[in-house]
């Protein structure tokens, strides 16, 4: 294949996956529809996470008014806001629960898209970047746990950093030291203290959200120069207009989840479902108390952590993120069947191990 060939090959595979010809109000609004099938309410998922995310920027900025990202101020600024600020307690409640239903429509928006073999050609990037994005959100996951300097978020992170250095046992050479030095430079210093916390705060409110913009900006960009996949082997040939329909749903469906996680927020506060000793401002020279994991969001890489090898549940994580960017290509052939039942296992596992991970692991460890 002579070189001019290897660039018109370039330029056919860029054209197809960004059609810019479609850039244009008749295409992305007028002609535009979306299929209607038995997996139509999969096509909401995505919607529902970027409206939490819409959230979690909106409750996010309202905190940064009163919060204090200080070893020594930010459990007390956090005190400050649930107490004392005028409906500061709804905003961080708000911004809590947001948070967990984000994850949750991510992980679920990732899984259909799977299952409808929405990644298929041309839709590799618009696939990719939506991986990318699950990661981030579980960036966003992960920094955001330790601001309020409690004993649990402390202890937690502690724990978090602790196992990336662990991984250096089992890499050869000088790569066994790589590990060791990316828990260093992620904490800052020694022990996690005020460099991790100004780590965590940045990367939380100013490095994630740009990586955000910048790769939803793209994604959403290539859902709508690409259209809503068939989703289904068999196509009803059933379809409703994108606008105004469609997107009038989304929103009614805004609207009504807004209300849900509003009226959780206003009644049931989020640490609620954990003993106060947990909540406690952190103390550098007491003891870890019972009790300490992650969020749930964690938990199913948490508890096979403490049921099985590291080395085996590191590298099966690894496959499956490798999997996960390589999805298009691994599964170009293979059938809407087989991948709903892959997504339905993908799915049981997470909810058994989110849902009766301490079951399990009693049960193993015989308590």
């Amino acid at each position: 294949m002579s070189a001019a060939e290897r660039v018109q090959k370039v330029g056919r595979f860029v054209a197809e996956r960004f059609p810019v010809e479609k850039f244009s109000f008749h295409s992305l609004f007028q002609k535009k529809e979306v299929p209607i099938h038995r997996m139509s309410w999969a096509y909401y998922m995505g919607g529902l996470a970027l409206f939490f995310f819409m959230i979690q920027l909106g409750t996010g900025l309202m905190l940064l008014f009163y919060y204090q990202p200080t070893v020594s101020d930010a459990h007390a600024s956090v005190e400050y806001i649930t107490t004392q600020v005028s409906g500061g307690g709804l905003i961080r409640n708000l911004h809590t629960w947001a948070s967990s239903a984000m994850i949750f429509c991510v992980l679920a928006h990732i899984i259909t898209t799977f299952a409808m073999k929405a990644f298929e050609k041309p839709r590799e990037v618009t696939w990719i970047t939506g991986v990318v994005l699950l990661l981030l959100t579980f960036g966003f996951g992960f920094t955001g746990y330790l601001l309020p300097w409690h004993q649990i978020a402390v202890n937690a992170t502690k724990v978090g950093l602790q196992s990336i250095e662990e991984a250096g046992r089992y890499l050869p050479g000088a790569l066994a030291e790589v590990p060791a030095q990316v828990r260093v430079l992620i904490q800052g210093e020694a022990a996690v203290g005020q460099a991790t916390l100004s780590r965590f705060f940045a990367l939380h409110v100013v490095v994630l959200p740009l990586l955000v913009f910048a790769t939803l900006g793209l994604h959403v960009l290539l859902v709508q120069l690409h259209g809503m996949s068939q989703g289904v082997d068999r196509p009803t040939k059933k379809s409703e207009r994108f606008f105004p329909l469609f997107v009038l749903k989304d929103f009614s469906l805004w609207g009504f989840v807004f209300l849900v996680v509003f009226v959780v927020a206003l009644c049931l506060p989020f640490e609620s479902f954990f003993s106060f000793p947990l909540f406690q401002p952190f103390d550098a020279l007491g003891s870890t108390p019972e009790g300490i994991k992650p969020e749930w969001y964690f938990f199913f890489v948490y508890y096979p952590l403490e049921l099985l090898p590291f080395w085996l549940v590191m590298l099966g994580q690894g496959v499956v993120v490798a999997g996960l960017f390589l999805t298009p290509w691994i599964f170009s052939g293979t059938s809407r069947k087989t991948l709903s039942i892959i997504a339905g296992a993908a799915a049981f596992y997470l909810v058994v191990i989110t849902v009766f991970g301490q079951d399990i692991y009693q049960f193993f460890k015989g308590e």
